[in-house]
């Protein structure tokens, strides 16, 4: 019997990688992705083709409506998202684009649902290297969350149950993570990335994400199916 695990899937490249790997180990996979109050629904639908297309065994979307809060440009619509950063400034600093503890709130979600399910693994696809600033993307978050996860949780407390938090791309590239993508056969066609994309979801290519994602393309020595 293969063991379960949830996935966190925004429909982007790292997730996806993320979702990749997970399957590769064997696992029987519960794909969770989050409308949290983003500004556009392209992600959303990139990952609902992500999900049919490896056959996952439930795709849940949940609605959580963090634009309620607001503190960020991804979900107040009168905030600009940072546009045409250089990659130094984009290693300074916390950008617009943080949304307030998302990673903590989905991580939270998926733990939930992991306990519900008796899956002993979640997969995120957070990254300390090409982040952008993002503090819940670092290895010392993730280490006292699934610390947490053991102080919080009844299969924790009891020790009937615990759940491995996975970041398989923590210390990787972009380039690294494009390439590990390759060898995995994960279709970049499907994904996507930007932060404030155009009509019909196609990407802006000035935000951080998108810069991001050129370059990683540029530096595994490919072309990114989208942008071509």
């Amino acid at each position: 019997m293969k063991e379960k695990a949830v996935v966190l899937l925004s429909g982007g490249l790292d997730s996806t990688t993320c979702l990749a790997m997970a399957d590769r180990a064997g696992h029987e996979i519960y794909a969770l992705t989050i409308r949290y109050g983003q500004r556009h629904a392209a992600e959303l639908r990139a990952a609902k083709r992500i999900a049919k297309a490896y056959r996952v065994k439930r795709h849940a979307v949940l609605h959580i409506d963090l634009a309620a809060f607001g503190g960020s440009a991804l979900t107040d619509r009168h905030q600009m998202v940072p546009k045409g950063r250089s990659l130094k400034a984009m290693g300074r600093g916390i950008p617009a684009t943080y949304v307030p503890a998302r990673n903590t709130v989905f991580l939270s979600l998926a733990l939930a649902w992991a306990e519900a399910l008796g899956a002993g693994h979640i997969y995120i696809g957070v990254n300390a290297l090409d982040y952008s600033g993002y503090p819940d993307c670092r290895p010392a978050f993730i280490r006292q969350f699934e610390r947490l996860s053991r102080l919080a949780t009844k299969g924790g407390v009891t020790g009937a149950w615990r759940a491995r938090v996975h970041t398989p791309l923590i210390r990787l590239s972009k380039a690294g993570i494009i390439r590990l993508g390759r060898r995995l056969g994960v279709d970049t066609s499907i994904t996507h990335s930007c932060y404030d994309p155009g009509k019909g979801g196609r990407p802006c290519g000035r935000c951080d994400s998108c810069l991001l994602r050129a370059k990683g393309f540029k530096e595994a020595g490919m072309a990114d199916p989208i942008t071509g």
